[in-house]
């Protein structure tokens, strides 16, 4: 058995696990290698869509390759595009929106998310979910900007009103502080 407190990913993944249901729509922001593509698709169904994007060609031929291997094609629309462009593909509301910022793990790391195109996308993001949608953040900040962008990031959360979203921060307390985190965002509607 795994234990799911290791990475920020798994505790976002069993958190999200027990939000979406067959017929969702979701969206992965940040595409990278596939691996939060592939587990929304498995969570929606045949019968939900998830949209991924993401800027790299690379990213997005990985992750239609993982999509092809375990026969999730169908599920998903892949959008190579920036994040900040979400509502010029998405114009319905969505259940879950993901957002993993830093590099493309295995790509180039000189290819980053950057403040003010994740500030726009989470912004965006905020008026796509449904009620009781939830907007997740995996902040990494160990690349070059990264601490601006995590900053930033922050901020905006912080500046949510609470009559809206409810807005937690999930951390390792037994590691360095530029570990990654979650920053989870749930309509209250």
């Amino acid at each position: 058995m795994s234990d799911i407190f290791a990475r920020a990913t798994s505790i976002n993944h069993d958190f999200i696990s027990r939000l979406i249901t067959p017929g969702d729509k979701a969206v992965d922001a940040t595409v990278g290698n596939g691996h939060d593509t592939i587990f929304l698709a498995n969570l929606v169904g045949d019968t939900g869509k998830v949209y991924g994007f993401d800027i790299q060609d690379m990213a997005i031929e990985r992750t239609k390759n993982l999509l092809s291997a375990h026969n999730l094609s169908n599920r998903v629309l892949l959008i190579a595009d920036g994040h900040e462009n979400i509502d010029k593909y998405i114009q319905h509301p969505v259940k879950v929106i993901m957002f993993n910022l830093g590099y493309l793990p295995g790509g180039d790391h000189g290819i980053i998310t950057r403040e003010e195109t994740t500030i726009a996308a989470l912004k965006k993001s905020l008026s796509l979910l449904t009620p009781h949608g939830v907007l997740s953040v995996v902040v990494y900040s160990r690349h070059h900007g990264g601490e601006r962008e995590k900053q930033a990031v922050e901020s905006f959360f912080e500046s949510i009103p609470k009559t809206e979203f409810h807005v937690v921060k999930i951390n390792h307390l037994n590691r360095l502080s530029s570990s990654p985190y979650i920053i989870i965002a749930q309509r209250n509607d």
